[in-house]
């Protein structure tokens, strides 16, 4: 059996991502997606979120962009003179991996987006960080460790399959994903042994922010045995507040509700799904 799951980040970001998350569950293959609870348009997502009953909505972690939940002054370590999170990632892990004051910041960050998460009154569908940032080992630790007092059942590891991209692209050179799959593979087994569901495989890492509509086909098309997951970053503009140059928001979008799509995710026998549907490990 090949079970897919289509995931949409940012959820939350700005009202322009949270339209197109509901155009993509509702007319699409879209069946969950990632909140950001201290994003912009959070509340405009959660209210949407209600009213879409079977979207699995999971926790977004960000400590990489934006806003924190917790004030400036009680996480000095983690932001800027703005108030806004530090966006020197390579520096802010080492300062969170070897400054036990640092670390404890993140983990109080951590522990009040699963709080305001709870808050919302949603079911935890899944979590997964913003920029993949639960790659690293600490903070990885801190989200398995904070998650299981809210009932982390499920969490993304992005192990993206290099054959799948060549067969779909056969030029593609997937360093991206094969630069992070040591710590990808880390993860999961991580995961694993605490008792958290993660899928088999992972695309979105290669293409991030170019999830065109023959991509996803392509993909679906030649999905491995398992569990998949699909992450888009799809919006109804390609320009907005806190926008990543160059991703292509609204062909990702288009991927999520293209006919082809729909067809071939059909006659392939593929079983689409949410976090919630997997097994516990």
């Amino acid at each position: 059996m090949k079970t897919l799951i289509v995931t949409a980040d940012d959820f939350g970001a700005d009202a322009k991502v949270n339209e197109a998350v509901e155009i993509g569950h509702r007319d699409g293959i879209l069946t969950a997606t990632s909140l950001m609870v201290g994003g912009a348009a959070a509340a405009d997502a959660i209210e949407r979120a209600r009213r879409l009953p079977a979207l699995g909505v999971g926790l977004h972690v960000n400590l990489a962009e934006g806003r924190p939940i917790l004030p400036a002054e009680a996480i000095p370590g983690l932001v800027g003179r703005n108030g806004l999170f530090r966006t020197d990632m390579a520096r802010l892990g080492a300062a969170i991996f070897f400054n036990r004051r640092v670390r404890r910041q993140a983990a109080a960050e951590i522990d009040a987006q699963f709080a305001a998460f709870a808050a919302t009154g949603l079911a935890l569908d899944h979590v997964n960080a913003h920029k993949h940032f639960h790659l690293h080992p600490t903070i990885a630790a801190l989200i398995i460790d904070i998650g299981k007092h809210y009932g982390m059942a499920a969490a993304r590891a992005a192990i993206e399959p290099a054959r799948t991209l060549r067969a779909v692209e056969p030029t593609t050179l997937a360093i991206a994903a094969l630069g992070a799959a040591p710590l990808a593979r880390h993860l999961r087994r991580r995961l694993l042994r605490a008792g958290v569901s993660s899928p088999d495989h992972v695309f979105g890492v290669t293409w991030s922010g170019a999830m065109t509509p023959a991509r996803v086909r392509g993909i679906a098309a030649h999905l491995p045995p398992g569990v998949t997951e699909i992450y888009l970053h799809p919006a109804t503009a390609n320009r907005f507040a806190g926008s990543a140059r160059g991703y292509r928001y609204t062909e990702e979008l288009a991927a999520l509700t293209d006919p082809s799509v729909l067809e071939t995710v059909r006659s392939a026998g593929v079983v689409l799904a949410r976090f919630a549907d997997l097994p516990r490990p």
